[in-house]
């Protein structure tokens, strides 16, 4: 008997996850296509392209939402089996309010490294393609950028002069190892700069220890100076997120390739962002489940049934705010950004506590 309404529970709880998943899916590719249509609509391109980007862009979106997806889920399972009158079967054949709990949320929490283990890789090449095919229709071909373990390669346009930049080292708003080819309309070069270190916070870049060397015909003239300012569409932030988008990683790719990554010209400070992150995924669906069981079973009135379930959406929206915060103080080094990460899911699991203790004592 144990057997079957373990099942029933797991089997019930999983469809009633599977339809919510498909509603906000659907919801997520009717708002996601409007965006590809416009991205396309001056651009030669097959009419099924918009929708083909759309259904492989959104399964990352989707995870981002599975805490939310899995509370509404969660909410709603509990209502149904205790406005059936299930919730008192249970309880007859020695389903406790606690053991109904750890069933479920222990389910949300496999289902969490289910999905980084299985879904998250398979998501993350679909971003890959995805990114990579827009870019071939937005490709700015006097401005392009590549970074790799030989170092850094830029080139870019300014004042009409176009210019080939190279650098050994990209590290915390600095470039080390610079040169800067400057060409004329023969794409010759006209100048050349040679830097050891330039910080590139912002859009005017300011080199440190230059030579200048300027070409002209058969005679090149050398300058040395302390100090040399130039300006670029780049600036470091630009750079970083053009080889950093963290929807393009897989947890099991961080995990197992870390210091190979970091060779490719991944920030490792992103890196560990993103794999901290990922990781918190299976910790928010146990809590975000915790959360609609206890205020489902907090109580046996159905007449309560819409103001708790308006108490766990408010309180939901507040959690996402809560953690958005959070991560922006570790943004802004106020706090350490790993700490910044996990604070949402320690101070849920306080409250979760205080909660479980409350439900089981019923």
């Amino acid at each position: 008997m144990n057997n079957i309404i373990f099942n029933y529970l797991l089997k019930n709880f999983l469809k009633n996850f599977t339809i919510v998943l498909l509603v906000f899916y659907c919801f997520g590719v009717i708002l996601n296509l409007f965006e590809e249509v416009e991205f396309f609509k001056n651009t030669n391109v097959n009419i099924l392209m918009p929708f083909l980007l759309t259904s492989i862009f959104v399964p990352s979106l989707i995870i981002k939402l599975l805490p939310f997806i899995i509370f509404i889920s969660s909410i709603w399972f509990m209502v149904k089996i205790r406005n059936n009158k299930d919730l008192l079967t249970l309880k007859i054949y020695g389903y406790s309010n606690l053991k109904i709990f750890s069933i479920l949320a222990l389910t949300s929490f496999c289902l969490g490294w289910l999905v980084l283990f299985l879904i998250n890789p398979i998501t993350s090449s679909l971003v890959k393609y995805y990114e990579k095919t827009k870019s071939n229709y937005a490709r700015d071909i006097d401005h392009l950028v590549t970074f790799n373990k030989n170092g850094l390669w830029i080139k870019d346009i300014f004042n009409n002069r176009e210019r080939i930049i190279t650098a050994k080292t990209l590290e915390d708003n600095n470039i080390f190892e610079i040169k800067i080819f400057e060409l004329n309309k023969n794409f010759n070069i006209k100048r050349k700069i040679i830097s050891k270190k330039a910080n590139i916070k912002s859009n005017i870049w300011i080199l440190e220890d230059v030579k200048i060397f300027a070409f002209e015909g058969a005679v090149v003239k050398q300058e040395d100076l302390d100090v040399y300012k130039i300006k670029s569409i780049y600036n470091y932030d630009k750079i970083i997120n053009l080889f950093n988008n963290s929807d393009t990683l897989s947890f099991f790719e961080i995990l197992t390739s870390f210091s190979k990554m970091q060779d490719s010209g991944y920030n490792k400070q992103i890196l560990k962002e993103s794999l901290h992150s990922m990781m918190t995924l299976p910790f928010y669906l146990f809590l975000m489940t915790a959360l609609a069981s206890i205020l489902t079973l907090h109580t046996m009135k159905s007449s309560e049934n819409v103001r708790f379930i308006i108490i766990g959406l408010i309180l939901t929206v507040l959690i996402y705010y809560f953690k958005d915060l959070s991560f922006a103080l570790g943004k802004t080094d106020r706090i350490p950004l790993i700490l910044s990460i996990w604070t949402p899911i320690i101070a849920l699991s306080f409250f979760t506590i205080i909660g479980v203790i409350q439900i089981n004592e019923k």
